[in-house]
């Protein structure tokens, strides 16, 4: 028993000390000295924001917080009073900065302003609910504009595919373009990941990943509302505009699966439905969702997201490899374990670390020095692992990779105006159809 012991403590030490090394090296992202200097040196880059709620606000602030030598010049949004509180927040912050510069006459209001808003800028953001995201991002890029887009990338296959070919697009034109799934620029996952690539853990075989929360918001009708406006100001309960809570939010822990692994999966089977949130109110959309994706080396990942209050909260993930365990959240520290279940590692991030800041940092840094950065292809295939998890909840079939992107079930019209039908309609009692595993056509 004794010499067991020994044995155990003195593997316990080489794994600490293989993974320690392997951390070490890890270089993070940040403002190299050379982009220091072309910061303060370059021209002024316009800034354009297309989609004015709260993660547009968000977003817009953080880039013009990336680089001294930046404005806000152009800003576009369907809603009018959505677009007169963002302006009011960024304003009210900004206004003794220089970095304010959004004259009336570029408040863009309507289906077509986002155009208007891009023409004018050098770096445009892309924060719109994510239907209408290949095809702000397909004019962005056709007019030679950098990109920062929030996830997910689209809300069917056929705008998966029109993101693939803007991406290769920007590709050919040395564009960049940043997806914002921040955990690829937050210090703790870098580093995990780059432990798992060294292999001192070995292979991942499983993992399970979580977004289980208690929901989001609810927009009451209003009498004076037309269809179109009420699905558009609840966007994130009807498929066409958002594409389910699968997809607009656990699309991060699926996405951390596919980067450590390290591939996309080949397939994917599950279940989900309403049981809490199923009310007129809540559109179409599940409120739970459970999905296994198996991946070309044969590793399952489970999946499983959940809007329903009063039960387990949990967003992160675990996986489990031949040589040990790791736990990553965005919160605290991401843990690594041995085999035998002792923790052997606990790596954090650094004081002030904000990857939502690292990423625009890096996007602004990339484009004074002229290098590039192209997220959009990783956007769009975890969308689109996402989006199978969606096709697999929604029929209770099994839903292969191939099959599913080269679907041509549009859900999101190339073009809305407010004359448009919404490709949802409520029956008679103001209800929405709610997709019934074993019926619903997905493919």
């Amino acid at each position: 028993m004794k010499h067991k012991n020994q044995s155990n403590t003195k593997s316990r030490r080489e794994f600490i000390k293989n993974t320690s090394m392997a951390s070490g090296a890890i270089i993070l992202p940040s403002l190299g000295s050379n982009a220091m200097m072309n910061v303060f040196n370059e021209k002024k880059l316009k800034i354009a924001l297309v989609g004015c709620g709260g993660r547009g606000t968000g977003a817009a602030n953080q880039a013009l917080e990336a680089d001294d030598h930046v404005e806000l010049v152009a800003m576009a949004d369907l809603f009018e009073d959505q677009l007169n509180s963002s302006y009011g927040h960024l304003y009210e912050k900004y206004k003794d900065t220089g970095k304010i510069n959004v004259k009336d006459k570029h408040k863009f209001v309507g289906f077509d302003g986002f155009k208007k808003a891009i023409d004018l800028a050098d770096v445009v953001i892309l924060t719109t609910p994510p239907g209408f995201r290949p095809y702000h991002f397909a004019y962005a890029i056709e007019n030679d504009k950098h990109v920062f887009m929030e996830k997910p990338v689209a809300t069917d296959a056929p705008g998966i595919r029109k993101v693939l070919e803007t991406a290769k697009l920007a590709r050919q034109k040395k564009l960049n373009v940043v997806v914002g799934l921040q955990r690829h620029y937050q210090e703790n996952y870098i580093k995990v990941n780059s432990i798992i690539k060294n292999g001192d853990l070995g292979k991942i075989v499983s993992g399970q990943v979580y977004w289980n929360s208690a929901g989001v918001w609810v927009r009451p009708r209003k009498p004076e509302q037309s269809e179109l406006e009420y699905q558009m100001r609840n966007w994130y309960y009807f498929n066409w505009i958002c594409g389910d809570h699968i997809l607009e939010q656990h699309i991060h822990n699926i996405d951390v699966a596919n980067w450590f692994i390290g591939e996309y999966p080949i397939s994917a089977q599950g279940m989900g439905g309403r049981m809490v949130r199923k009310g007129p109110d809540h559109g179409e959309i599940f409120d739970h969702h459970f999905v296994e994706f198996t991946y070309p080396s044969g590793a399952v990942i489970a999946s499983q997201c959940r809007h329903q209050p009063n039960t387990m909260s949990k967003v992160g993930e675990v996986f489990q490899l031949t040589n040990g365990r790791v736990d990553t959240n965005d919160a605290g520290a991401a843990k690594i374990y041995d085999l035998s279940g002792n923790e052997v590692q606990s790596i954090g991030n650094s004081m002030g670390h904000n990857p939502y800041q690292v990423e625009h940092d890096q996007l602004f840094a990339s484009i004074r020095n002229k290098g590039v950065i192209n997220d959009a292809f990783n956007g769009a295939k975890s969308t689109m692992t996402a989006i199978m998890g969606r096709m697999a909840t929604y029929s209770g079939k099994v839903i292969e990779w191939d099959e599913a992107l080269a679907s041509d079930l549009q859900l999101m019209p190339e073009e809305v105006d407010w004359d448009s039908p919404t490709p949802t309609r409520p029956d008679e009692n103001g209800n929405y159809p709610v997709p019934v595993p074993g019926q619903t056509k997905v493919l």
